[in-house]
């Protein structure tokens, strides 16, 4: 059990740090998303655990990677887009 938990963390730690890394635009408040990573990779293997029972550690350990991943996503800001500027309204025609 001890094993997955640490196995757990230090793979939510790898994603939060790969993330960070990839995508600094994304993830502006490296504090949160390091301390989200190991979170949700350790919420992820306690309850693949929980509900298959002990003997799956590898199966903890690839929930720990969807769990941790996909409440990183959460955490993630939308990409800037530049936005265009609306058009000039032609001359002569009226705008609602």
């Amino acid at each position: 059990m001890i094993w997955e938990a640490l196995g757990a963390v230090l793979i939510g730690l790898a994603i939060a740090l790969s993330a960070t890394r990839w995508l600094p635009d994304r993830f502006p408040a490296r504090s949160l998303t390091l301390a989200t990573g190991p979170v949700a990779a350790l919420l992820g293997a306690l309850l693949t655990r929980s509900i298959l029972g002990p003997g799956h550690p590898v199966q903890a350990l690839v929930a720990a990677v969807a769990v941790g991943a996909a409440l990183l996503s959460v955490v993630a800001r939308p990409p800037r887009r530049r936005f265009r500027r609306p058009a000039a309204p032609l001359k002569g025609h009226r705008t609602a």
